[in-house]
């Protein structure tokens, strides 16, 4: 078997057992943290959520750890862009995506503020240590802002019903540890395969670290906020849907972003400050527009996901085209 090829088995394996490895692991922490009396509404707006971003965060520490910072960044950026270019574009298209929850309402300005604090990080071509650990530190304050939110929600919050009707079935105690532990132990397995998987697909394909890391590994780790967000809009689950999306952005900013600076600082290819930073804030600055415009009903259209659609295929060609001169 040649090597390409078994990278190309690894990318996909990875990819599969990371999705898997991450719906286990949420599965074990919701339980537990359910036997522990913590209400429904904080386990989904922290538990559930990071764990939708958990793929994310293995892969940037597993590719930091080994010298690929490239590959970290191009993670982070290109999940954000294609979250919300194709999983939200797509969704809309399929059906139009209601805005009404007063949380997600106010994680939207956070989440453009947390966008151009990765901007500002990543514009001078280096992520460093200390960075990293702000950007830490600032996740850290965003779970406590989410806890806080949680305890703190209007009865009537129409997120509420859509993430209670969403919780795991109720496990005892020492099931749901074994999946967490089970879902931990996979969930670094599968990313350092996918990782390794990736980088030889891009040493034999003549790609770059950073593009091999807004394509293959940020399209592969999306997949399930693809997947979530379609059954979640056909459920009439829309602030959920919506919700795990900017979630798993302000996630990937701030977790993922800092976990690769901490793990393996290093200077980073120009690109990612002069081209996909700018395509993220962007795609964030069009989705904001879309959701919260004043006067025309709070909603994505079906015309307004198919224009995201658009901007995921042109940024893809952009991408190739670039790496093809």
């Amino acid at each position: 078997m040649s090597p390409l090829l078994l990278a190309v088995i690894f990318v996909l394996v990875g990819l599969i057992l990371l999705i898997w490895s991450a719906d286990r692991f949420v599965f074990g922490a919701s339980s537990v943290a359910r036997t522990a009396g913590i209400s429904p509404m904080i386990i989904g707006l922290t538990i559930v959520a990071m764990g939708s971003s958990a793929p994310e965060m293995l892969v940037s520490a597993s590719a930091a750890w080994q010298g690929r910072l490239d590959t970290s960044v191009g993670n982070a950026l290109g999940s954000n862009i294609t979250n919300i270019l194709l999983v939200i574009g797509a969704a809309a298209l399929l059906k139009p995506i209601l805005v009404s929850s007063l949380t997600l309402k106010r994680e939207y300005p956070l989440l453009f503020a947390c966008t151009l604090l990765g901007y500002y990080f990543i514009s001078d071509d280096m992520l460093t240590r200390t960075e990293g650990v702000l950007l830490l530190v600032a996740f850290t304050g965003f779970i406590c802002l989410l806890v806080y939110w949680g305890k703190h929600a209007d009865a009537d919050d129409p997120l509420i019903a859509e993430i209670n009707s969403e919780m795991p079935e109720q496990i005892s105690l020492l099931r749901a540890v074994v999946w967490v532990v089970i879902g931990l132990l996979l969930l670094l397995a599968s990313s350092q395969l996918l990782v390794h998987g990736a980088v030889t697909i891009a040493r034999y394909a003549g790609i770059s670290d950073l593009v091999i890391g807004l394509t293959i590994i940020a399209i592969g780790t999306s997949l399930p906020e693809l997947a979530a967000s379609i059954i979640g809009i056909f459920k009439g689950e829309d602030d959920l849907a919506l919700g795990n999306i900017i979630g798993s952005n302000i996630f990937n900013i701030l977790a993922v972003l800092g976990l690769g600076a901490v793990i393996g600082p290093d200077s980073l290819d120009p690109m990612a400050g002069s081209r996909d930073s700018y395509v993220m804030i962007a795609a964030t600055l069009a989705m904001l527009l879309m959701s919260l415009r004043i006067g025309k009903g709070q909603r994505i259209n079906r015309i307004e996901g198919a224009l995201l659609l658009c901007g995921f295929v042109g940024y893809q060609y952009l991408l190739f085209n670039t790496m093809s001169q």
